[in-house]
């Protein structure tokens, strides 16, 4: 009840604002253009039952508003945000190892325990100078790896959207206060080819709605990427390497004891090296896509070698013969390394950086450190502004001495970023399944539907015993001026 009664209020008032507005050009202040968008969610989570509240809903909204400017030779951006969060649960951070119940608790807990916050900070704020192949900018921005080329091809597009894009550095785009960057980056495009470098600290938000500050955890990313045509046939190929550095003196997130982490306040570096490979391939019954994707890791984890690593595999077909709803069909399999042995020297859990996990666990009680994820998505595309989406996935850590890790990398300077609860000798997480619709309703708005269902495993049910299972539900609108 309480998720439809707040979906009528969103939808009520973008409905409203869209029928105002509807076809505007953006505002222009001479050469200046002005320009934001209005985002509100509200989530309805029934995490796995546990003595804390469990079983909760809260709002969060996030208002942009932007001035840009367009020249010949340079370019300039400077945006405000104001996220604000309402009812957020008081009793949803539990003592390990329940930790937090959903991210109404992860909230909570990065705001000094208030239920309502807001606050409003820069959100970018940087100058960009252009030549004829190569541009620069500095300042605070946004950033996302594999994001620097957006394929042509439509099918391309959107595979790289979603299983390429943000693995390792991202924006944390499904949160209510999202991530900028403050740094510089440098893009060179010749044809086919670009080369892209990016050099930054993050800035504070994800959770923490002060989004003012640093993170002392610099990243480095180097990547050069290759447009490709074999006939009717398109493709892209990618490498980078990115280096990341954590000097904070805080406890680490990993499977050894407590005592054994308490002590051990040495830097993180880290080294990431990969790639990825992606392919649309029309034929006379429809439309087939490859994707490939790894990375390796070496470094040092405080007083521990790194040494890990990850890959994924998908493929998809849209058939040719229904046209009416366009479906399409895709599959595939993730697989990142675990450590095996807490009381060795060697750190082996793969490390996911700074990633928007959202993107590859749509009910993100969990990310892409030690884990294996088998899947399965039907999408449905009935017309051009409707998309229905449905998966399944089959999840299980990679290691059982390791963790059940979720989160997204360092948002504040006092916390690790990252959240491990333990799998007690298990290695079932859980069957996730889930269904979106995501409509346009006019240009400036859009409206999103999310339902998602887990069975938890075996992994689940020693640290939530009795009925694991888990349900998130959420309605966002989002309206663009």
């Amino acid at each position: 009840m309480r998720t439809i009664v707040c979906a009528m209020a969103v939808l009520g008032v973008c409905v409203h604002l869209a029928a105002q507005t509807d076809g505007a050009d953006p505002l222009h202040i001479g050469s200046v253009t002005v320009s934001g968008t209005i985002h509100e969610r509200y989530e309805d989570w029934n995490f796995f039952p546990s003595k804390g509240e469990s079983d909760y809903g809260y709002s969060g909204s996030l208002l942009r508003l932007m001035f840009s400017q367009q020249e010949q030779h340079y370019d300039w951006t400077f945006e405000l945000a104001a996220p604000i969060l309402l009812g957020l649960p008081n009793h949803a951070v539990q003592a390990a190892p329940q930790g937090q119940l959903g991210l109404g608790g992860s909230y909570y807990a990065a705001n000094s325990s208030k239920q309502n916050s807001a606050s409003i900070f820069a959100k970018q704020a940087y100058l960009r100078l252009k030549g004829e192949h190569s541009n620069v900018r500095f300042g605070r921005f946004e950033f996302t790896d594999g994001g620097e080329v957006t394929p042509k091809d439509e099918t391309l597009a959107i595979v790289k959207r979603d299983g390429i894009s943000q693995r390792l550095i991202g924006t944390f785009g499904f949160s209510d206060v999202q991530r900028s960057f403050d740094g510089a980056q440098y893009n060179y495009s010749n044809g086919s080819w670009n080369l892209t470098a990016f050099s930054a600290v993050p800035d504070r938000g994800v959770f923490q709605v002060d989004g003012w500050g640093w993170v002392k955890t610099p990243v480095t990313y180097l990547a050069l990427t290759k447009q490709a045509a074999f006939g009717a046939s398109h493709a892209e190929w990618r490498v980078f390497g990115i280096y990341y550095n954590d000097d904070r003196p805080v406890v680490k997130t990993d499977n050894r004891t407590a005592a054994a982490r308490s002590h051990d306040f040495g830097g993180i570096d880290i080294g990431t090296y990969g790639g990825h490979y992606i392919q649309a391939i029309p034929t006379a019954i429809g439309t087939f896509d490859l994707l490939g994707w790894g990375a390796l890791q070496n470094g040092t984890w405080g007083l521990l070698t790194q040494r890990s690593g990850a890959g994924a595999v998908e493929v998809g077909y849209q058939p040719a013969i229904v046209k009416a709803v366009r479906p399409w069909l895709r599959g595939g399999y993730f697989y990142s390394t675990g450590d095996g042995n807490p009381n060795d020297n060697v750190h082996g859990t793969f490390f996911a950086i700074l990633p928007t996990p959202r993107v590859y666990a749509r009910f993100p009680f969990f990310n892409e450190m030690n884990n294996r994820d088998l899947f399965g998505e039907l999408m449905l595309r009935p017309h051009k502004n409707l998309t229905l989406r449905s998966d399944i996935h089959g999840l299980w850590l990679a290691n059982s001495h390791d963790l059940w890790y979720s989160g997204g990398g360092a948002f504040q300077p006092w916390t690790f970023g990252f959240n491990g609860r333990p799998s007690n000798g298990a290695t079932g997480l859980g069957t996730l399944y889930d269904i979106s619709a995501d409509y346009q309703v006019v240009r400036p708005l859009s409206l999103g539907l999310y339902f998602g269902y887990v069975r938890g495993g075996a992994v689940v049910a020693h640290i939530f015993p009795g009925n694991p299972n888990a349900k998130l539900s959420f309605i966002e609108a989002n309206y663009h001026f």
